[in-house]
Formats: C-alpha cells, sequence, structure tokens
C-alpha cells in the first residue's frame, strides 16, 4: 500500500472537535477511493460506502427531503449492510459529482452532526445551477494530488531518515556526497517519467517495467479524453479536448506563454478560455500567471491574459509525447523539449506543496521559470534540465531591487555564487 500524505490530514480531520462534512477534491485516478476506504476501515467501527457512479440508483436517496432522519432512513433501505450508529459512523459519498442533491445534503448533515461525512469526486460535471444551495460554508475541504516527489521516493523504499539526511544538506547548504547525489538525480528521472498516478507508481515499484507503466498512463489519458466527453457542456466538448492536446506544444515553444492560435488557428481566449478553465477545474493543468513586476504580493501583480499551462502529472505529458521520451530523459539524451518537461515537474511540485505558480517572461529580455515567496521575500527560480547551469537572465534579475537572491534548479550539486544559490533539481520538495 502506497503511503500517502493526506492519510495524516485525515486523521486531524477526524479528531477535529468542531469537524463539518469534508469534501476531498482532485482529479480521477489520483487515489481518493482508495486512501478514503483504508482510512474508514482502520478508524470507524462503522463504515458506509455509497458511490453514486457504481451504483447510479443511490441517487434516488436524495430525491426527496434531506432532513437527516429522512436520510439515514433512505440510506438504511437501499444500501446493503448500511451501519448508521451516531457518532460512530463515516458515511463515505464517493463520485459526488453525480449527486448534486448529494452536495445539498451536506449542509445538513453539518447542522445534525450526528454522522461523520466524507464526500469525494472530481466535481467535474456539476452545473452549478443544478445545485439548489451549495453547502458554502458547512464543510471542510482538502485537495489530493497524485504522488508527491516525497510519496514517490517512499513507495522507491528510501527510508524517511534518508530523505532526512538529504534535507539537512539542503539547509547547510553542502554538497551531496557524489552516490548520494547521483542516485536521487537517477530517482528524480524516474519520478519524471512514471509521475505520480498511484496505479503507474505501483506497477513500476513491483516491475520496474517502464513500458507497463506506459500504457498504464496511455490509458488515463484516454480516460480523461473520455471525461471530456462525458462532464463537458456539448458547447465545451471539443474546444476542452483541443486545449488539453495542446499542452505538449504549448511547451515546446521557447517563449511558453499559452497561445489560444495553438490550439486552433485564429483562435481566441473568448472561443477557448472557458474551455481551459474546466482542465483546470478538472485537475488536469496547472496555470503559472505571468508578473508585471517582480515583486510582492504576487496575486496583485500577476496578468491575467499572460499565463504558460502545465500538466499536473509530468508523467502523464511524458506519455503525450514520443514512447521513447521517457528513455530519452532516463539517459539524458532529449533534446531541447527537456527544459519544458523540467519545468513542468518543477510545476508540479511547487503545486503539490501548496504554492500559487508565477513567473516573470519578456521575450528578448528576460525569461524567470518560477517566482516563489520565501521567507516573506520574493525569490526568482531558473531551473535548468543537466548540467548546463548558465543562468543569464536570473544573474539579471538578482541584481534588481527588491531580490536579495535567486534559485538555479539543475542537475548539478549544491553551490552558491554571486547571490545565487544552486540546488540540485530533487531539492525543490524542500523549497
Amino acid at each position: 500500500m502506497l503511503t500517502r500524505k493526506i492519510t495524516k490530514e485525515l486523521y486531524l480531520w477526524k479528531n477535529r472537535a468542531n469537524k463539518k462534512p469534508l469534501v476531498i477534491k482532485g482529479a480521477r485516478q489520483v487515489g481518493k477511493t482508495f486512501i478514503i476506504d483504508a482510512f474508514a476501515k482502520d478508524v470507524y467501527r462503522h463504515y458506509t460506502y455509497i458511490n453514486f457512479e457504481q451504483t447510479p440508483s443511490s441517487k434516488e436517496i436524495f430525491d426527496g427531503d434531506l432532513d437527516v432522519d429522512t436520510l439515514i432512513k433512505q440510506i438504511s433501505l437501499r444500501v446493503r449492510d448500511a451501519e448508521l450508529v451516531p457518532g460512530e459512523t463515516l458515511i463515505f459519498l464517493d463520485e459526488i459529482q453525480s449527486c448534486p442533491k448529494a452536495r445539498t445534503a451536506l449542509k445538513f448533515f453539518a447542522i445534525d452532526n450526528r454522522f461523520d461525512v466524507i464526500a469525494s469526486g472530481s466535481l467535474l460535471g456539476i452545473e452549478y445551477k443544478e445545485v439548489s444551495s451549495l453547502p458554502v460554508g458547512y464543510t471542510d475541504q482538502l485537495i489530493m494530488y497524485s504522488l508527491d516527489f516525497e510519496e514517490f521516493l517512499w513507495a522507491s523504499g528510501v527510508k524517511v531518515e534518508s530523505i532526512a539526511d538529504i534535507k539537512a544538506y539542503f539547509d547547510r547548504k553542502k554538497q551531496v556526497p557524489e552516490a548520494m547525489h547521483n542516485r536521487m538525480m537517477e530517482l528524480f528521472r524516474e519520478y519524471i517519467v512514471i509521475g505520480g498516478m498511484p496505479a503507474v507508481v505501483n506497477e513500476f515499484v513491483n516491475s520496474n517495467n517502464f513500458a507497463e507503466a506506459l500504457r498504464i498512463q496511455k490509458g488515463i489519458v484516454s480516460d480523461y479524453l473520455g471525461d471530456i466527453a462525458k462532464y463537458a457542456k456539448d458547447s465545451e466538448k471539443a474546444k476542452a479536448r483541443a486545449c488539453f492536446l495542446s499542452v505538449p506544444k504549448q511547451l515546446s515553444k521557447d517563449y511558453k506563454k499559452f497561445q489560444y492560435s495553438v490550439v486552433e488557428k485564429d483562435g481566441t481566449t473568448r472561443k477557448f478560455g472557458g474551455s481551459l478553465m474546466w482542465l483546470y477545474d478538472a485537475g488536469i493543468i496547472n496555470y503559472c500567471y505571468n508578473l508585471s513586476k517582480a515583486e510582492l504580493p504576487f496575486e496583485g501583480n500577476a496578468e491575467e491574459n499572460v499565463f504558460k499551462v502545465y500538466m499536473q502529472d509530468t508523467g502523464l505529458l511524458i506519455s503525450m509525447l514520443d514512447d521513447e521520451t521517457g528513455a530519452d530523459i532516463i539517459s539524458g539524451n532529449l533534446g531541447i523539449y527537456k527544459g519544458a518537461i523540467f519545468e513542468n515537474i518543477i510545476a508540479d511540485i511547487f503545486t503539490k506543496a501548496g504554492k500559487k505558480l508565477y513567473c516573470l517572461e519578456k521575450p528578448h529580455s528576460v525569461q524567470i521559470d518560477f517566482f516563489i515567496r520565501i521567507d516573506g521575500r520574493a525569490v526568482p527560480i531558473e531551473v535548468k534540465a543537466a548540467d548546463n547551469v548558465k543562468a543569464k537572465s536570473l544573474k539579471t534579475v538578482v541584481t534588481w531591487e527588491g531580490i536579495d537572491y535567486g534559485i538555479k534548479l539543475s542537475a548539478k550539486n549544491v553551490g552558491s555564487f554571486d547571490k545565487i544559490d544552486s540546488f540540485p533539481l530533487y531539492m525543490a520538495m524542500f523549497l
């Protein structure tokens, strides 16, 4: 069983005195159902599971009155082996996006407070106008992603103590012993290719078979395309699909601003902007907004209509490219496109750490891959795919007023020079 950080969050929620029904959002196949089910069986004496896609008839539970007494009666009638003991029961409403009225019912479970409730789903396809009353203020929220790099290391057999040792080198800005550094870079390249989707990671750690992992990844991408066909509005289906399939092309450009003309000749924000946001809401892509100036607060200086788009799981991005791309990443033979892939993995790491993504790209001037806040300061970050760590833009930006230092992430070991701290790519998880 894969160890996931969100399990700790579930225990914290369970022990909270004033907890509300918990809504766990996330892209499909990131492991929501598996983790919640395992948690429920481990912690609760009584546990009732309802999956609205597996048993569509379960939606009828919520067709009538939504007071909790009525709902409990309906659940006991329609769910075999339902265990509904006040104060000792978890009700798990899975794939809740398929039952909008169940979302409304979360408010009444919160007010009643006799039963713990977790609702899970990608929330795709829910038209807010179909929900009679959104439970705003009556739910706790968590977002679940595919495995981050540290979770991947755990799955690969790397001990917690070993990761702590690596962190100590990061904290002291000391070089990692060469053998350890080389092994961490090897694991990092594997993570780029495999990504964090649980089914893919499970297959790889058990078989070390890249080809079989790729087969599963392609299946997940196909499922995402199926979700677009299933959940997007009729007017959005083709546009959302086109936006999704354009992501690898968008990242192949030197200037990576998302351009709707890449999706379709003469494409515009008006035509495709909503479809792209649909993919973000589905947990498939991330936005990285360009800054008008390199200052905090980033949100206030972000240009709303100038942004890059990254895939939320880099392994899925790899699977959308040529089948040999994974082998090229592992061997280091990839050409110019590798820069985009390594940017995507750092964007993925930052997103899973709860950071919003910002960059500073001015054509023919400076190109800073990311800006993040560290200790109340705006810190520019450049990502280099290999040992070539020349960072012309970064050297320029660290001379600007208000920028104390910059960070360079590359395949090289730890080092510092002229207001620039250089760290190996795998240390991005510590930022």
